[in-house]
């Protein structure tokens, strides 16, 4: 995170140094760099997962339990520059929950800079994440370059990605890129365990339970974590229980030893924007083809036993039939090393003058 923040601050500087005056106002180029810009912050809450019933017999004796969930929350603080399209509402206030799918058109409205940096610290459906949306965009008549940060622990996908394009415009609505990305992002595709699978296509859960610390007393039918504590007296319990909470730490635990993987991909994408009161369209892809990596041998084609594509679009369409009647259709998807997350929504409206 620091490499990714120090980048971002040198990015802009080093192109405001570009200008043809020979004095360098850093105060009135800040200025002009964050005019229109947006910060914000907000606590957003609400009902989560209902408390549910759960039942078990202890010899012979009925016990009742009750799983209870905490409410959903979020805080969330940004800071943001993006000019808004012809479809988007004009809002009071920023309050950091709305669904802005335009946040990831490959083109602004306008030819400059634009950028977003965003932190939120949420609890949903009992887990605690801490998500992050950084980038830094400049798009010109013939280039265009990104900058983008992305953490998304519900998703779980994370990384870090430059992209550099030239830009060929058909016309107003339509232009067309091609150029180069680098990503940076934990070894997805590799599996720790897989060195505990048998050739009979089981794991070897329990000898990967004792390297880890448990202990098992067959005679008293107990069974201990690395810490000495009693943590099940039954088979069932720890089979179904201890286990794959074991295994989820196992796997955290030897993924963060290994270092972050670099990829080199090509990349080519086209955007599409065009806006009436009664009718807009605002479309948008991007496709990975081709990857030079490096010799790393956790590299995604190492698991993957080739090259891959990843991609990544977008569609945002409103039409009005008549003053009354209108619908609508929004969402984007992403598929990177093999790993999806999307949001959409589609419907109708009826206005009754």
């Amino acid at each position: 995170m620091k490499k990714l923040l120090v980048s971002l601050l040198i990015i802009p500087l080093f192109l405001f140094s570009q200008t043809e005056k020979k004095s360098f106002d850093f105060k009135a180029e800040f200025k002009k760099f964050t005019k229109f810009s947006t910060f914000y912050g907000g606590v957003n809450g609400g009902t989560s997962l209902s408390d549910d019933n759960v039942y078990s017999i202890t010899t012979g004796t009925l016990d009742q339990g009750i799983i209870e969930t905490p409410f959903d929350y979020s805080i969330i603080f940004g800071v943001r520059k993006i000019a808004r399209f012809g479809y988007l509402p004009k809002e009071a206030f920023k309050k950091g929950n709305e669904n802005s799918f335009s946040d990831a058109a490959t083109m602004g409205k306008v030819t400059g800079f634009e950028f977003l940096f965003e932190a939120e610290y949420k609890r949903q459906q009992g887990l605690t994440f801490f998500d992050q949306h950084h980038f830094l965009r400049y798009v010109a008549d013939k280039w265009m370059a990104k900058f983008e940060y992305l953490k998304d622990g519900f998703a779980d996908i994370e990384y870090v990605e430059a992209s550099q394009r030239y830009r060929h415009k058909i016309n107003r609505k339509l232009s067309f890129t091609v150029g180069t990305a680098q990503r940076i992002s934990e070894p997805y595709g590799f599996n720790p365990l897989d060195d505990w699978i048998l050739e009979n296509g089981n794991l070897h859960y329990t000898y990967l339970a004792l390297q880890e610390g448990y202990e098992i007393d067959p005679f008293n039918e107990t069974y201990t974590d690395p810490n000495g504590n009693i943590v099940a007296n039954s088979n069932e319990v720890w089979e179904e229980v201890i286990i794959p909470q074991m295994l989820d730490e196992y796997v955290i635990k030897e993924k963060d030893k290994l270092p972050n993987v670099w990829n080199h991909s090509l990349i080519v994408g086209f955007d599409y924007y065009s806006y009436k009161k009664d009718y807009w369209l605002h479309a948008w892809g991007n496709v990975l083809p081709l990857h030079w990596l490096d010799d790393n041998e956790y590299s995604y084609n190492t698991f993957n036993g080739g090259n891959w594509i990843d991609y990544s679009g977008g569609i945002i369409f409103g039409y009005w039939f008549n003053k009354n009647l209108g619908i609508f259709i929004e969402g984007k998807y992403n598929k990177y090393w093999n790993r999806e997350w999307h949001n959409f929504s589609f419907g109708v409206n009826y206005k009754i003058f």
